[in-house]
């Protein structure tokens, strides 16, 4: 472009730039043009559930004034959040300044809101006045009901506006009732998905309950059928809540450390009151746990009540190593090895704290370090000299950390030394790739060598590279770092990916592959090195999770070959699919009431009539029969309020009676009503059977599962419906199991089923074609979205105590497949 071209052009936007250019958002149009800044990422969940957090912290903060005792958070089954609380309620008469309710005022304005005004409230969660106005904002509708001054009132805004101007919809019940209710949509037009996570909320119900002693707080997954609230309420705070963490890990102070007390701080010359909560304990684990809190809120990334709690522990502890280390055990201990196997909770509660960002990641407010410091040396130095035998343990642990942290300091400057060498010098086993540019790279760690010779012939050797790993992974929940540098594996994948290892010497930016991909056989020795290779990179470079490197391959677990024609198929539901839509083509059901479901739609109800199956047959391992079963899913006999009397029980039985004999031949079907349930008994050519169904079996998530079914199993198969195949031929269908069985039948006419048990027996071209090429492979990215959630589980699958990990299985046996 030449200058005078430039200069025109310059000239020409320096007119278009004028005052019709500055766009002023009003109202709430800010946060819905950058939600991000209110309320937190709106893709991966932590936004929409920040909504939640902003309506329950206002009920919170009426509990920290003395105004609240139980809170109450309810997910509902339109996909809507209810929060109440039964605390003063929010103020509902007229505002001087803007002449409309104060609740409107509160709902629609920015930086309105009680927090303000150290009269309304001595400490809070909320400080900016923008949480609830956010929530209003970001809903498509927000529903609001306040128990004020004997009354009720009802107000109700849509995308942020009013919708229905506030009003008295009668006294209040029972009279004296306060507190406010609120109920919220998300919108779908903000977050990319708009359904709450169950185990993200319990974890803050359950937290905030630990923090507020004396405070009750309750969850109800109202989107479950039959699910009931669940109440958490603890009398001990952090310290029950450091205990709660602690409950896999074997510790080593028998009971946690509690530093309770308020100190001064000042702010600008003033004193500000800083009451400070904190509970620690140490376990024989290697991973510290420190948990922030200010006035309730959680800081993820610390800040200066974190830094001023470490400066303490450091100093302190590091005073009685010294004194307390003898001979051999003598060693120079560092910050790190004190807070190995450290579990902590610090609350502070302060007038207005100061974050880095509204979503207060981080507390930067400089009055709480000094006084957090000065009473953690005070009480800390207090509980040693009373308990000198389990300070020597704890500091006993500590030399042991120095002593392996040295060790690991050698074995990873080994595996630095190596990493630095020329390109030549990295692992045997790796098939590099042509590239340099690590955004265009991948590298599949693949096991065993069968399975690495494949992968090597059939990739793209341009950007793909292939590192094979010779058997199982050490388990670094177990480990500590001397431990895990010294293992084979690991350190030829540390070298393979050139991000070194360790706080000090970690670096993402030096990952050599943007697409790290665990690509393992899918069966049970495969599942185990996944998970095995899943937990060293959560542990030691969740930071590659966290940039969306970690993936992990899918390769088919069929081929399906008719004639000439193969096809591969991911899973079972793939397989089961494909066998309907072929089983089924031509075909048509026609029900009692004369509709005729055909294609798609039949095909949707045989894939329903084996769902209906999956759920039926552990209830008929319980009751003993799987025409009872059967009968009771069909005519939607596991509803609850079946058993709820028994009158209800008697005429259950009767119906059920009654079905079970129009639907058997030859049969005599009896039964009588107990205390505990229903006795049924039969008679087949002489020979007499029993079963028995239990009262509780409603509350089995299987006949939960088939209850929601009930109606679409009982418009088909309740009357019968009649099945014509292909050549014409009809029969009668009376249950889910006659549907599948006839479309299964006929699906796998003609075709040859191979199921791969691991990759090594696919050859390199039908590795290439399924799992190695971007066109048609299918991969799952690794994501963090909660980290807390994940680190439990860590814990609980990888670690130490078996007592956990049995009851897991045994929560989570319903899940399991059984790998022929």
């Amino acid at each position: 472009m030449s200058e005078s071209a430039a200069l025109s052009k310059a000239q020409a936007g320096a007119a278009d730039y004028g005052a019709d250019s500055i766009k002023a958002l009003k109202g709430l149009e800010a946060v819905r043009m950058r939600p991000g800044m209110y309320i937190g990422d709106v893709g991966d969940g932590s936004g929409l559930h920040h909504m939640i957090y902003e309506v329950v912290d206002n009920g919170i903060d009426e509990a920290l004034g003395g105004y609240c005792d139980t809170v109450t958070l309810t997910l509902n089954a339109d996909g809507s959040a209810t929060v109440t609380d039964n605390g003063r309620g929010i103020p509902v008469d007229m505002h001087k300044e803007e002449n409309r309710p104060a609740i409107e005022v509160i709902m629609t304005d920015l930086h309105a809101g009680g927090k303000f005004d150290q009269n309304s409230y001595k400490v809070s969660g909320g400080l900016h006045g923008v949480g609830v106005s956010v929530v209003n904002a970001l809903s498509t509708r927000l529903e609001a009901t306040v128990y004020r001054n004997g009354q009720e009132y009802f107000i109700a805004f849509e995308h942020g506006e009013v919708a229905e101007p506030l009003r008295v919809v009668g006294p209040a019940v029972p009279a004296n009732r306060t507190g406010t209710t609120v109920t919220f949509w998300p919108s779908p037009q903000t977050f990319d998905a708009v359904v709450f996570d169950q185990e993200v909320l319990l974890r803050r119900m359950r937290e905030l309950a630990f923090l507020n002693s004396g405070v009750k707080v309750l969850f109800h997954d109202a989107r479950v059928e039959g699910s009931v609230p669940k109440e958490f309420l603890y009398e001990g705070g952090i310290r029950a809540m450091v205990e709660y963490s602690d409950r896999n890990e074997k510790v080593i102070n028998a009971k946690p450390i509690v530093i309770r007390g308020v100190r001064k701080g000042t702010r600008n010359g003033a004193e500000v009151e800083v009451t400070i909560d904190i509970a620690m304990q140490w376990n024989t684990g290697y991973r510290d746990k420190i948990l922030a809190f200010t006035n309730n809120i959680p800081q993820r990334d610390g800040g200066n009540h974190v830094a001023g709690f470490r400066a303490a522990l450091t100093r302190t502890m590091s005073q009685f190593a010294e004194a307390n280390l003898t001979g051999k055990q003598k060693i120079s201990i560092s910050a790190d090895d004190i807070k190995d196997g450290l579990t902590a909770v610090i609350s502070v509660k302060v007038p207005d704290p100061k974050f880095s960002s509204q979503t207060k990641d981080k507390l930067v407010s400089q009055e709480v370090q000094g006084p957090v410091t000065q009473l953690v040396n005070e009480v800390l130095q207090v509980w040693l000299d009373e308990n000198p035998a389990e300070g020597k343990k704890i500091v006993q642990k500590m030399a042991e950390a120095a002593l392996a942290r040295e060790a690991a300091r050698l074995a990873r400057e080994t595996v630095r030394n190596k990493s630095k060498l020329d390109i030549a010098s990295l692992p045997d086993k790796l098939a590099d790739c042509q590239s340099r540019k690590p955004h265009e790279t991948e590298v599949f760690i693949v096991e065993g060598d069968s399975a690495g010779g494949s992968a090597k012939t059939g990739r793209d050797r341009k950007f793909q590279a292939i590192l094979p790993l010779r058997g199982k992974v050490l388990n670094v929940e177990r480990a500590r770092m001397d431990k895990i540098l010294q293992s084979e594996q690991i350190g030829t994948l540390i070298m393979a990916l050139g991000t070194g290892i360790g706080e000090e010497h970690f670096d993402a930016d030096k990952a050599r592959y943007h697409k790290i991909i665990i690509m393992t056989d899918a069966d049970v020795d495969g599942n185990h090195i996944r998970t095995l290779l899943l937990t060293f990179f959560y542990r030691h470079m969740p930071e590659l999770i966290a940039r969306g490197y970690i993936y992990i391959a899918q390769p088919p677990l069929f081929k399906v070959t008719r004639g000439k024609k193969k096809e591969y198929l991911l899973d079972q539901a793939a397989l089961d699919q494909y066998i309907m839509n072929s089983g089924l083509e031509g075909t048509f059901l026609t029900l009692a009431d004369e509709r005729v479901l055909e294609g798609e739609a039949l095909i949707k109800a045989a894939l329903s009539a084996r769902e209906a199956e999956r759920y039926i047959a552990p209830l008929v391992d319980e009751v003993g029969s799987v025409d009872v079963v059967t009968a009771m899913a069909i005519c939607g006999f596991f509803h609850p309020a079946g058993f709820e009397t028994e009158e209800n029980k008697a005429s259950l039985l009767e119906w059920l009676l009654e079905f079970l004999t129009s639907r058997t031949e030859k049969t005599r079907w009896s039964g009588q009503v107990t205390d505990d349930g229903l006795e049924i008994t039969w008679r087949h050519r002489g020979v007499i059977n029993q079963c028995f169904v239990p009262n509780n079996i409603v509350k089995k998530q299987d006949a939960i599962a088939l209850t929601k079914m009930a109606e679409q199993l009982g418009e088909i198969y309740g009357p019968g419906a009649e099945y014509t195949a292909k050549n014409g031929e009809k029969s009668m269908v009376f249950t889910p199991a006659a549907l599948f069985d006839l479309a299964d039948a006929t699906g796998r006419k003609g075709i040859a089923i191979q199921r791969y048990k691991g990759l090594g027996e696919m050859n390199a071209a039908e590795l290439k074609e399924t799992t190695l090429l971007p066109a048609n492979r299918s991969l799952l990215q690794v994501k963090m979205r909660d980290a807390e959630i994940a680190d439990e589980l860590f814990a609980v699958l990888m670690g130490d105590e078996v007592s956990e990990r049995k009851q897991f299985i045994i929560d989570n046996s319903k899940l399991a497949e059984i790998d022929l």
